[in-house]
């Protein structure tokens, strides 16, 4: 339950991101408000999954989730760049998640 508990963080974590970038520097309220919600939605998750999941293991694919997440949503629909450099960057990042996920006990 705990994996699934941080997945959920972590999903989260890029709902606070792509908001916090829609609230144009938190000039817009409702991106504002959603940035706020979505963060402790994404803080409160992670806690609980760390009862359970260690520290290390716990932050580094929570991280990893809303990096690669904030990456493709910004990829698919803010335009932003895909070029060689970025692409490899993503798939360590994704590497690194899934070794922490392989190597952890819990």
């Amino acid at each position: 339950m705990a994996w699934i508990t941080l997945i959920v963080a972590g999903f989260f974590e890029i709902a606070w991101a792509v908001s916090m970038k829609q609230s144009d520097g938190f000039t817009r309220p409702w991106p504002t408000i959603m940035t706020f919600l979505t963060l402790a939605l994404s803080l409160g998750l992670l806690a609980i999954s760390m009862r359970t999941l260690p520290l290390g293991t716990a932050y580094i694919v929570w991280t990893g989730i809303g990096a690669i997440g904030a990456f493709a949503v910004a990829v698919l629909f803010l335009g932003e760049s895909t070029d060689a450099l970025r692409l490899v960057a993503a798939t360590l990042i994704l590497s690194g998640i899934v070794l922490m996920k392989l190597s952890s006990t819990s």
